[in-house]
């Protein structure tokens, strides 16, 4: 018996030096971490363009063997009101249309997990699983205050069809929820979150977005940390502190640095992730302000209108 648990704490402690063998090298006194992303927020809004919202959620849930539950957005009913204020009428026309169309989008998004074989979730369901929460309230605002018990939030970014709400949704995420968003291209892509670029202004919206970022970062094949010389940014640690700090957390990371030559600092960033082939950006949201950027433009602005590739921000 005694030679038994010898040859077996041999044959493990042989296994841990070849796990140990292959993740990188970690400065003396970093310990790995252990973090996950367990649970995806998939808001359901203008669900006849929701298709690459749903398939970037599915792809960040199978990576992450993770929960994903949707929920109906739709405009509060005092901000849609049109009827005799003085009266006080109800817009009961809308209200059903509301009931009508929340129907649609639990019956969508319920049909694109079956169909992808996602199992419906249940008290004992310890893998990858769907739900729907009825009887959500109306108005953006539920996102940031729902969203913060879950890891991320997935909405598509803006398009043509976005309208005034979209943006609210994604500002209330963004704002109030404590949680990073994700948002997904017109077009989902076949993977995620195995090239990364990280876009690095030495901003504490970045550093949140990284460390948000994580769990995806320690799976990632390959990290790429970008700094635009010359572009909008902060005061701060420099790309090398950050490889650092990465390595430190079990991230391999690689610098990379890309002059303006006449560009924006968002359109270096996007061109910068497709020369990569990238599959995921990491970018804290709103350095600047907001309303500077509704003026003036900015990265952030530029990215949610243009990005090619997922994007995950944090602010």
């Amino acid at each position: 018996m005694v030679k038994l648990i010898l040859l077996y704490e041999a044959v493990n402690a042989d296994n841990e030096r070849k796990i140990a063998a292959s993740k990188p090298d970690r400065p003396t006194g970093c310990r790995e971490a252990t973090m996950s992303m367990k649970t995806i927020l998939v808001p359901m809004e203008y669900h006849d363009t929701m298709q690459s919202a749903l398939e970037t959620a599915l792809l960040l849930g199978r990576r992450c063997d993770s929960y994903i539950e949707g929920f109906a957005l739709w405009w509060a009913i005092d901000e849609f009101f049109v009827g005799d204020v003085m009266g006080g009428a109800v817009p009961v026309q809308y209200s059903e249309e509301i009931a009508e169309e929340t129907k649609k989008a639990k019956r969508i998004f319920e049909t694109f997990m079956q169909q992808h074989d996602v199992p419906r979730a249940t008290e004992t369901t310890g893998s990858m699983s769907f739900g729907w929460l009825d009887d959500a309230s109306e108005g953006e605002s539920l996102i940031g205050s729902y969203g913060r018990v879950f890891d991320i939030v997935v909405m598509k970014r803006r398009d043509e069809h976005s309208g005034p709400m979209h943006d609210r949704a994604i500002e209330s995420c963004l704002f109030e929820s404590g949680r990073p968003i994700l948002l997904a291209p017109p077009v989902a892509p076949r993977q995620i979150a195995t090239n990364v670029l990280i876009a690095w202004n030495c901003s504490t919206e970045q550093a949140r977005a990284i460390a948000l970022a994580m769990p995806l970062l320690q799976k990632a094949d390959r990290v790429t940390v970008l700094t635009v010389i010359g572009g909008t940014g902060v005061p701060g640690p420099s790309a090398e502190l950050l490889i650092r700090y990465l390595r430190c957390n079990g991230v391999a990371a690689e610098s990379m640095r890309v002059e303006l030559d006449g560009r924006s600092t968002g359109e270096v960033i996007l061109v910068s992730a497709q020369s990569l082939g990238c599959d995921l950006l990491i970018k804290g949201a709103y350095t600047q302000s907001r309303l500077r950027q509704m003026i003036f433009g900015g990265a952030t602005q530029h990215v949610l209108a243009n990005a090619s590739l997922p994007v995950l921000l944090a602010n």
